[in-house]
């Protein structure tokens, strides 16, 4: 069985949904993920705010403005007063417990419940619609099987043991609709795997059934090999290895969710990314197979700061990166990048949430001075040290950018470039002619 997702876009509209039917109805039996309706999370998250606010008023309008695009939605899907008439109370009903926000505590807890309406109501629409056409379908609610634990991971066995149970009973249905980003917490509570969850949800589903393939459904025709925003010409990269795709998507390429690609690895599951608009195209195909002796794709990933200590301390100092390390650590911050000296250490950081925290420490250690507004290039593809060449070719592009930092050698299969942000576009030009033309 296959897992197949499709993403706000794909969902984006009637006509939309009615394009994804087409697609799912062949006669194989399958599960598909669904993203909340394009548009409607982050409607989703201003009428939070407005909550939050205690402005109840402005949270109602902003309900009645997103439940009319609804309405308009159901007059555009459906043939039949039967099934408009059952897609319009199902959607009132989802509708008024959003309203009920309006007389109580607003806390995390009921955000968060705000946010799962998205999906739930794409998924029942959808469900609808492929039943007044005369298909087999059914609904797998995510809030049943769909967990994660304490420390916010997945908790694979209790999503393994309840998706089977749920799909026992209805064992003899050829689509399954469930919805891609929520779940409950270890206390039972609803919440949810992140923006850009659905990709993840379809990875753990996958996982979970031990599917034949997953495909990410998107709007556009696989990964390309740099960024189509800011390159002409760019082209969908036909085979990627996990780790390549990994790296691409960390370093971001918006295409896929970071989080996608591990359950798919652990269990050797081909990662497929497809283009609603175009079908029949190839797309990317990401699996253990790998280009040997190619560089894949350039990504460019926005926003990051750079921090570095300096200090005399460190020369031949027992213990410094340690306590380096367990500062950012205390504080919850990942490290993208770092490259040492022998007197300092520099490290990247996208999530400067508590940078100020972070620098006050470090200054016990040495002096620190911190970079904001860069970027991180990253290169990918196959690139072990027995590959010759690579490294210079990515260097000599860059040869008329200022590059703050270069990291190599951490992974056979990423060299990454710390550069300013106003040199982007420039930088992913010279990469596209030096490296692909």
């Amino acid at each position: 069985m296959k897992v197949l997702k499709f993403g706000g876009t794909s969902v984006g509209s009637a006509a939309r949904m009615k394009d994804v039917a087409k697609l799912i109805c062949d006669g194989e039996q399958k599960i598909v993920v669904l993203s909340a309706m394009s548009g409607t999370t982050n409607s989703l998250v201003e009428i939070s705010d407005y909550f939050y606010k205690n402005n109840s008023a402005g949270a109602l309008e902003r309900i009645n403005a997103l439940e009319q695009k609804y309405f308009d939605v159901i007059e555009d899907l459906y043939s039949t007063e039967k099934y408009k008439n059952e897609s319009k109370a199902i959607i009132k009903t989802h509708f008024e417990y959003l309203r009920s926000f309006s007389k109580s505590v607003f806390t995390l807890f009921e955000e968060k419940a705000i946010l799962a309406q998205g999906e739930l109501l794409s998924t029942n629409m959808f469900h609808l619609y492929l039943l007044e056409k005369g298909e087999d379908s059914a609904l797998l609610p995510a809030l049943d099987y769909m967990r994660i634990d304490k420390n916010s991971e997945p908790d694979t066995a209790f999503i393994a043991e309840n998706l089977e149970k749920q799909l026992s009973l209805q064992a003899d249905k050829m689509i399954y609709i469930t919805q891609g980003y929520i779940c409950r917490n270890f206390y039972g509570e609803i919440d949810n795997l992140q923006r850009g969850g659905s990709d993840y949800s379809a990875s753990l589903i996958g996982a979970a059934i031990k599917s034949e393939e997953i495909q990410i459904w998107t709007d556009i025709d696989g990964m390309h090999n740099n960024d189509p925003r800011f390159v002409e010409g760019t082209k969908p990269v036909p085979y990627l290895h996990f780790e390549e795709a990994a790296e691409l998507a960390y370093f971001g390429a918006k295409i896929l969710h970071p989080t996608c690609i591990l359950p798919a690895k652990l269990n050797n599951i081909p990662v497929r990314l497809l283009n609603t608009m175009e079908p029949k195209a190839h797309g990317t195909l990401i699996s253990m197979r790998s280009q040997k002796g190619t560089i894949q794709a350039v990504a460019a990933k926005d926003n990051i700061t750079a921090i570095k200590i300096k200090s005399g301390r460190m020369l031949l100092a027992h213990g410094f990166l340690r306590k380096v390390f367990e500062i950012f650590e205390s504080y919850q911050t990942s490290i993208d990048m770092i490259t040492t000296s022998e007197v300092g250490v520099s490290v990247t950081i996208d999530n400067t949430k508590r940078l100020d925290e972070i620098v006050n420490n470090l200054k016990k250690l040495g002096t620190v001075s911190v970079d904001t507004d860069m970027i991180i290039i990253c290169v990918v593809g196959d690139l072990p040290n027995e590959n010759v060449g690579f490294q210079a070719k990515a260097v000599t592009a860059l040869k008329d950018i200022p590059v703050r930092m270069i990291s190599y050698g951490g992974s056979n299969y990423n060299v990454s470039f710390l550069i300013n942000a106003e040199d982007k576009k420039r930088a992913l030009e010279a990469l596209s002619r030096e490296l692909f033309n």
